[in-house]
């Protein structure tokens, strides 16, 4: 046990109880158990010390054990590393001494132990906002409207010990036990009138939707985490609008009947929300009473539920328009200050802040020429603002972060895709919530602000998310998830008139994974990934679509690709020990795995003459295109300068990847015996697998001369590309035969947002 008598510590985005051995990141538990788990107590508990190699021999390995020392200290330190993420050349947290021992760099936080008989701290009660605070001028009447809002609160008697008389021994029991029914009542007590109710370790992260209505969209938390307000989209204007629900229900409320009206915030008294409005091309900020006014509460029964998907609008007459001072927002979304007197707002290159008390407006960013400052959220304590600076096309767009009482601006981080939706604060201000399409698809990424370059996912893979929203009570986080019904649509580009997409495999999944077709080399068969199982796999059909059947049954299955005598099947598996490469025979036997621990990979395909599967991991440090024989051994790296998804090309010559997994990546090519790795400026498609190398160059789709999605030819010969058709939207996989003639790509069907839920959120 530590000196000030915890045993609980926490580091970086990590938490860890010595005494019942457990690790956590980001609330998540981590498996690290035996001598890593050890080095690390040992290590922690001398934070910026030297632990020899030599005393970690002593306390770790008995004297009688005949093993391997240097051999088995090494492997123990590098599974540890891999559990913290840290690496020996750039530690963070575990540095290397050679030949002498290691020392943990990081600043290490004890979390005291909680006395046993801890009186109950009161419950804190978010400022009411009063008439005075509000706005002058119409927006005055919003104070009146709204009732007061109930708060609670448990008194704390504080009992001395000289004060406390002698007492028989069978009534300082029944005191003892009185005292602690009271404080279990009190802790009981507490929960309900907060929400705060902590999790126990043992409860579990889960999923769920937010309310089974769908056409929601961007959530946003009341400040008991108990309430939502979303945006509903009906089935006309009048039906659309701001509505609030109770965690738990089905049921809508309406506040507002207009469908340009979005990005819902709360006060921090929970009374009032403001929203934007989007009208004649100008966005506005309105206030509303959180339970719609006198108005709402005469029509509280029109709600709107799962089992009526139809109610009567009526117009509230309880929002009101704040006069921001000429400084028009331009952006949709909000933030309430935590003291509840002002509201940050996007305007005209930067963010303001606008003061309920007096109406007055302040601009506390400035954005540099050609970036724009946008997505404003406060921090828990109030003293920041949090925000996104998007820069020029091609430049990555960044988290920052600027004082609310004046001051520069920090840079957090730089995103390697783009952000999607207004970041968000944890609940405890330690760590950042954020959308990007790092790796293609929108997903939720949190990142500590004591490291925030290893950022992690929090979102179902495969599930585009955005527009996260953290309780700043219950543990919760929502989110707006896109529901859509992915199919497989084929194009004949030898047709000379008629390039229209024709159906060809329907509803393969209903998430952004999959479906990846793959037509067979010799012409006859299709692979594609499907959940219609229940989990992802591959599928195997004729060329048209028809007769298809269920090749694997691993549990998530993805990336499928041809041998060339298309008679085995390269894809990627999660397992137990990470994702891997494995190889499949359609004529029968056990798959084989490919990749040996720790390695994984990801994004399989084969050399032109079978003997080689290509994959991507980031052994070396950063991801690289490796190769490894298809009859099983040891890998090989390919590329040194990044690479990702790679396929060779038909003549064997050039092994052609994608430089990054970002939205709408470099393609470079490297010859398949090595040598110089160059760019090819010409070809730029929209995901990592929206292209496809043919005969005579290079099919991608991706957006070009103001078109969204544009089909082109990248020609070997000339060097220079050929538009071919315009679809839709840009696919996430393309697939064709070697000749070029015949594409696939998957293309969604009807598509709703949904609000979404995280229950048990650290």
């Amino acid at each position: 046990m530590t000196g000030n008598g915890s045993d609980r510590a926490r580091f970086g985005p990590f938490e860890v109880d010595l005494h019942t051995r457990e690790l956590w990141k980001f609330g998540t538990r981590l498996k690290l158990v035996g001598q890593p788990f050890e080095i690390l107590t040992v290590l922690l508990r001398r934070p910026g010390e030297l632990v020899t190699r030599e005393e970690l021999r002593n306390q770790l390995w008995p004297a009688d054990t005949f093993v391997d020392f240097n051999h088995g200290l090494n492997a123990a330190v590098n599974k540890l590393r891999e559990a913290l993420s840290d690496s020996a050349e750039n530690p963070r947290y575990i540095e290397t001494l050679p030949r002498r021992g290691y020392r943990f760099v990081a600043t290490v936080e004890w979390i005291e132990a909680r006395p046993a008989s801890s009186p109950i701290s009161p419950v804190a009660v978010a400022p009411e906002i009063s008439a005075e605070v509000l706005p002058k001028g119409p927006q005055a009447a919003l104070a009146a409207q709204a009732e007061p809002a109930a708060s609670c609160g448990i008194a704390t008697n504080t009992i001395h010990p000289s004060v406390i008389h002698p007492r028989t021994w069978s009534r300082r029991v029944v005191g003892a036990v009185v005292f602690v029914v009271l404080l279990i009542a009190g802790a009981f007590l507490l929960r309900a009138v907060s929400g705060y109710g902590a999790p126990t370790r043992s409860a579990l992260q889960r999923t769920r939707t937010l309310t089974a209505v769908t056409g929601t969209a961007s959530p946003a938390f009341s400040p008991d985490g108990n309430r939502v307000a979303l945006f509903h989209e009906g089935a006309t204007s009048e039906e659309s609008g701001i509505f609030t629900t109770v965690i738990g229900s089905d049921q809508l409320v309406p506040l507002t009947h207009d469908e340009g009206d979005c990005c819902p915030a709360w006060s921090p008294d929970g009374r009032f929300i403001v929203f934007s409005r989007y009208a004649n091309k100008l966005h506005s900020l309105y206030v509303v009473p959180a339970d719609g006014g006198a108005e709402q509460k005469r029509n509280a029964e029109k709600v709107l539920t799962t089992k009526s998907a139809a109610y009567t609008p009526t117009v509230s007459v309880s929002e009101r328009k704040l006069d921001t001072g000429g400084v028009l927002p331009s952006h949709g979304e909000s933030s309430w200050s935590p003291d509840g007197k002002s509201i940050a707002f996007v305007g005209p290159a930067g963010i303001y802040l606008f003061f309920l008390e007096d109406s007055s407006v302040r601009r506390i960013t400035s954005a540099p020429p050609m970036s724009q400052d946008w997505g404003p959220s406060f921090s828990p304590d109030g003293q920041q603002v949090l925000f996104v600076r998007s820069r020029e096309i091609g430049s990555p767009d960044e988290l920052w972060a600027v004082p609310t009482a004046g001051g520069e601006p920090v840079r957090i981080l730089a995103e390697r895709g783009r952000i999607e939706s207004p970041p968000q604060w944890s609940f405890d201000g330690r760590a950042i919530v954020y959308s990007s399409n790092r790796s293609g698809h929108p997903a939720l990424w949190r990142a500590s602000l004591d490291s925030p370059d290893s950022a992690v996912q929090i979102s179902e893979a495969g599930s585009p998310a955005w527009s996260p929203a953290v309780s700043r009570r219950g543990y919760r986080l929502a989110y707006e998830r896109l529901i859509r019904s992915l199919s497989i649509w084929q194009m004949d580009l030898s047709a000379p008139s008629d390039k229209r997409p024709h159906l060809l495999v329907s509803s393969t999944s209903d998430t952004d994974q999959g479906p990846g077709p793959q037509f067979s080399p010799d012409g006859e068969k299709l692979a594609y990934m499907s959940d219609r199982s229940g989990t992802m796999e591959i599928w195997i059909s004729s060329r048209d679509g028809g007769n298809p059947y269920q090749l694997t049954a691993v549990g998530g299955a993805g990336t499928p690709r041809w041998s060339p005598d298309s008679q085995s099947i390269a894809f990627d598996a999660n397992t137990p020990n990470g994702t891997k490469i494995v190889r499949i025979n359609l004529r029968g036997g056990a798959p084989q795995v490919l990749t040996p621990d720790p390695l994984w990979g990801v994004c399989p395909s084969w050399s032109r003459d079978g003997q080689w599967i290509y994959f991507a991991t980031d052994r070396s440090g950063e991801r690289q295109v490796w190769k490894v024989p298809s009859a099983g051994g040891s890998p090989v790296q390919v590329t040194r300068l990044g690479g990702h998804a790679a396929l060779e090309s038909l003549d064997g010559k050039f092994l052609y990847y994608a430089k990054n997994a970002a939205a709408e990546p470099e393609i470079w090519r490297v010859s398949v015996e090595g040598g110089t790795e160059e760019p090819l400026p010409l070809v730029r498609p929209g995901t990592w697998a929206s292209w496809q190398v043919v005969n005579n160059g290079i099919l991608f789709v991706g957006p070009s001369l103001g078109h969204q999605a544009v089909l082109s030819l990248y020609d070997f010969t000339q060097r220079h590309t050929t538009t071919i058709a315009v679809l839709d939207r840009i696919p996430f996989w393309l697939g064709a035969t070697p000749d070029g003639r015949i594409i696939a790509f998957d293309q969604p069907g009807q598509e709703q947002s949904q609000a979404m839920l995280i229950e048990n959120f650290r």
